[in-house]
C-alpha cells in the first residue's frame, strides 16, 4: 500500500471543508495527525522567544495593512481617483510581509531548528514563497513602469488573494496548536486523576 502522507498534506494545508465527518476523512487526519504540532520541547521554545511576540504584534498589523491597501487598490481600479494612494499602500504592504517573513524565519529557526520548511509549517512556508513573488513582482512591473496602472494593481490583487490564502493556512494552524495545546492539558489531567 502507497503512503498517502504527503497528499494528505497538501490537501490538509487547503482543505477548508468544516464538514470532516461527512466526507469521510476524520479517520485519514486521526491517522496523519497523530503527532502534535509542537513538540514539548518546541512548545517551550515558542513561548520563550520573543520571535513569537513579534509574529503575534505583525501578523495583525499586516493585515490592517491589507485591508487599508484593499480599499485602495479597489478605489482606483473603480473611480480613477487615488493612484499614488494604491501603488504606495501596496509597497507598504509588501515592505510589511517582507518583515513578518523574515522574522517568522528566524522564529522557525528558534523553535524548530530551521529557518524554514519545518515539518509543521512546510506547506504554509511553500505558499508563502508565492505570495513572495507575486508581492515581489509587483515591486518591480511598478519600478521599470511595466504595463498600465490597472494592469499593475491587478497584480497586487493576484498577490493579495495568495495572501489570504496564506494568512488562512497559518490561522489554521493556530487552532490546531490551540486543540493540541487543550487535548494534551485534558490528557494531564485524567493522568493526575487516576494516579
Amino acid at each position: 500500500m502507497q503512503d498517502s502522507g504527503v497528499l494528505d498534506r497538501l490537501i490538509a494545508a487547503v482543505d477548508g471543508c468544516p464538514y470532516g465527518t461527512t466526507a469521510g476523512r476524520h479517520a485519514r487526519q486521526a491517522a496523519s495527525r497523530s503527532q502534535p504540532l509542537y513538540t514539548a520541547e518546541e512548545r517551550v521554545r515558542r513561548d520563550n522567544t520573543r520571535w513569537t511576540l513579534v509574529q503575534g504584534i505583525l501578523a495583525p498589523v499586516q493585515f490592517l495593512v491589507f485591508l487599508v491597501s484593499l480599499g485602495l487598490v479597489a478605489r482606483f481600479l473603480i473611480t480613477g481617483e487615488g493612484l499614488l494612494a494604491a501603488e504606495t499602500s501596496v509597497v507598504i504592504k509588501t515592505l510589511v510581509l517582507y518583515a513578518i517573513m523574515v522574522t517568522g524565519a528566524v522564529w522557525e529557526k528558534v523553535v524548530f531548528g530551521q529557518y524554514l520548511f519545518a515539518r509543521p509549517f512546510f506547506w504554509e512556508d511553500v505558499f508563502s514563497m508565492l505570495v513572495i513573488a507575486l508581492h515581489t513582482a509587483y515591486l518591480y512591473v511598478l519600478a521599470v513602469d511595466f504595463g498600465d496602472a490597472a494592469a499593475q494593481l491587478w497584480l497586487a490583487l493576484a498577490a493579495y488573494a495568495a495572501y489570504v490564502i496564506n494568512a488562512a493556512q497559518f490561522v489554521i494552524k493556530l487552532r490546531m496548536a490551540r486543540l493540541d495545546a487543550a487535548q494534551g492539558a485534558g490528557q494531564a489531567s485524567a493522568r493526575n486523576a487516576t494516579a
